[in-house]
């Protein structure tokens, strides 16, 4: 599968989606994608101390914390950035889950969960570098792919299961 038919098949998933499910794939993603460990290679000279406070704040309470008191922290997070251009990914990562988590909040448009869906295939692309004619050739980009099936389609793998040949 290339990558444009990934990202076809994730909008279709998530169009397809219940809202039961679009709203537990989006915590489950967006969580993931806020983990402590993305902030950990950021340089001391990209944020002040009250942006990087503002981050934690909202990453460690990112399913509780309403979506007024999010867009206030992104505010000093976008106020406190030291750096032009030049943001460690995982900052940038952190940011835009948080942004488009807010944004489906306040709402609840599907296409923002369709974002945090391909943020978390660009989070693993990070890691792994797939190939952009057979994006699932990784182990982890496969299991990416499946956690977004399972998730937005929990039919999909029993299916698939009675095909077998």
């Amino acid at each position: 599968m290339d990558y444009s038919e990934l990202e076809a098949d994730v909008l279709r998933l998530v169009v397809g989606a219940t809202e039961g499910g679009v709203r537990a794939f989006a915590e489950e993603t967006v969580t993931r994608l806020v983990r402590p460990e993305l902030l950990r290679d950021a340089a001391e000279d990209e944020l002040t101390e009250e942006a990087r406070a503002a981050l934690a704040t909202a990453c460690a309470n990112v399913l509780t914390i309403s979506a007024a008191e999010l867009h206030d922290a992104l505010a000093t997070v976008d106020d406190g950035i030291l750096v032009e251009d030049d943001l460690d990914p995982g900052i940038l990562t952190v940011i835009s889950a948080l942004a488009h988590w807010q944004s489906y909040l306040e709402q609840n448009r599907r296409g923002e969960v369709y974002e945090l869906a391909i943020r978390s295939i660009e989070d693993i692309d990070q890691e792994v570098s797939a190939d952009l004619g057979d994006f699932l050739a990784t182990p982890e980009m496969a299991a990416e792919y499946e956690r977004i099936r399972r998730l937005l389609d929990p039919g999909a793998g029993q299916e698939r299961g009675t095909h077998r040949g």
